[in-house]
């Protein structure tokens, strides 16, 4: 058996160190945990809170922007005055909070393409000649996907509403994420073979024997790194390697019986297909499907991490009683586009209604929702013009006490909108030095929904 790290541990280990080794012929490794000695001095703290229950985040995407005057409280700070297109989180009023007047400084070469790839990426979208573009690196999803993501059976879950949607949710440049828009098929993954459901019975799948193997191959390695480490360090790696064992004997408890998650439940199984009524797809029972499928994922913690795309940049879907496609209807619509307004307060109603699907799921003395975070937005403030400023973000859930929420904050100055990425990074346990890149680039997080 050859044992040994990425990189030698005298010196020159980093974050990207790995423990390796050989198991029945196969190279493996197991990931360091976030050591003092990787961090700067701002930035050695990891995040406590949750402690016996995990933090979870999601993406809600919608496009072609919003109506900025139906979108923007007239007053700032806690208790805000819902806006009419804010009016169906009424319910959760007290679990929002709206960051306006901010902007998104990657430029904005491609309409639509580059408001999402630059807010959500930190970096101007990669251009190459008329409409081909590629994101410039992963997505706030995948950064935290990442981290949190290897401890659950799906590192990250991309689901969609409107059929045939290109993917907002980036591993990096040309690593587009593609949704799943059938909720059939989302069920069958999630909830089909290999899940066991609190009470049913199950056969041992023997590739888990080999998963939980992996820790002893690797314990050579830990035994010549320790001595190199510093006494905090020593236990962090000590803690880390505890949470993989864990994590083996959790695997081993799937062999004989579900987790023990009270809210966990199998769910029903949705309609196989949703065809288009009279040309228009099914977009609000869709969506009610697939938000009852996503919360049930996270509470029996098939996954910790989202992105959920309603309908993808430009899309022309044509929405109940609207005249025409929404995107054309965005630049067409004369006067203060009520056409508009009436798409844009169905979206809303339906990202309510996923928000009240976490609400609804209890775990210890609070929900799902208050448990992670979820950032609404969108490709860019106004559908017919475009624009970068004054950006749509909505956040909805507390994320363990980390985040305010019930505030409207207003920027005076067009601020850097990658501040936000940052703090949410932040507050699901990272303590990244910077988010995003080049002109894009946050290093300090926007501080005022950040709980302190």
């Amino acid at each position: 058996m050859i044992l040994r790290t990425s990189k030698p541990v005298a010196g020159g280990l980093t974050r990207r160190s790995l423990l390796r080794g050989l198991l029945g012929g196969a190279a493996i490794t197991v990931g360091l945990p976030p050591l003092e000695r990787f961090f700067n001095e701002s930035g050695t703290a990891w995040a406590a809170g949750c402690e016996a229950l995990p933090r979870r985040f999601g993406t809600f995407f919608w496009a072609n922007g919003t109506l900025p005057e139906f979108w923007i409280p007239t007053d700032e700070g806690p208790g805000f005055t819902l806006p009419p297109l804010l009016e169906p989180f009424a319910p959760l009023r007290a679990k929002i909070s709206l960051v306006t007047g901010t902007k998104v400084l990657t430029g904005n070469p491609v309409a639509h393409w580059s408001g999402v790839g630059g807010f959500l990426t930190g970096r101007p979208l990669i251009t190459r000649g008329g409409e081909e573009y590629t994101f410039a690196g992963p997505t706030l999803d995948q950064v935290i996907a990442a981290e949190v993501g290897g401890e659950t059976r799906f590192r990250s879950l991309q689901v969609a509403v409107e059929r045939g949607q290109a993917p907002i949710s980036y591993a990096g440049p040309d690593a587009g994420n593609p949704p799943e828009a059938s909720p059939a098929e989302l069920f069958n993954r999630l909830f089909g073979g290999g899940f066991v459901a609190p009470g049913e019975d199950a056969a041992p799948d023997p590739k888990l024997a080999l998963r939980r193997s992996v820790l002893d191959a690797v314990m050579g390695d830990v035994a010549s790194l320790k001595p190199k480490l510093g006494a905090a360090d020593a236990r962090r790696l000590d803690q880390h390697l505890t949470g993989i064992r864990e994590l083996e004997r959790r695997i081993a408890r799937l062999q004989e019986a579900p987790p023990d998650l009270a809210a966990c439940v199998r769910p029903a199984a949705p309609a196989a297909e949703f065809p288009d009524l009279e040309g228009r797809p099914q977009l609000r029972a869709v969506n009610r499907a697939m938000a009852d499928l996503t919360a049930m994922a996270l509470a029996c913690d098939q996954s910790r991490v989202f992105t959920y795309q309603f309908h993808q940049p430009v899309s022309n879907a044509l929405f109940p009683e609207a005249e025409m496609g929404h995107h054309r209807m965005t630049h067409d619509e004369a006067g203060s586009q009520p056409g508009v307004k009436a798409i844009l307060t169905q979206i809303m109603s339906e990202f309510a209604y996923l928000l009240q699907a976490l609400d609804a799921v209890q775990e210890g003395d609070g929900t799902l929702l208050d448990h992670m975070v979820v950032l609404g937005t969108s490709d860019c403030a106004r559908g017919r013009t475009h624009g970068l400023e004054d950006f749509p973000i909505l956040l909805a859930g507390g994320c363990c006490g980390e985040l305010r929420t019930g505030v409207h904050y207003r920027s005076p100055s067009l601020e850097n909108a990658s501040r936000v990425p940052l703090s949410l990074a932040r507050a699901m346990g990272l303590r990244p030095a910077a988010f995003g890149g080049d002109e894009g680039e946050a290093r300090e997080g926007l501080s005022a929904i950040e709980a302190g």
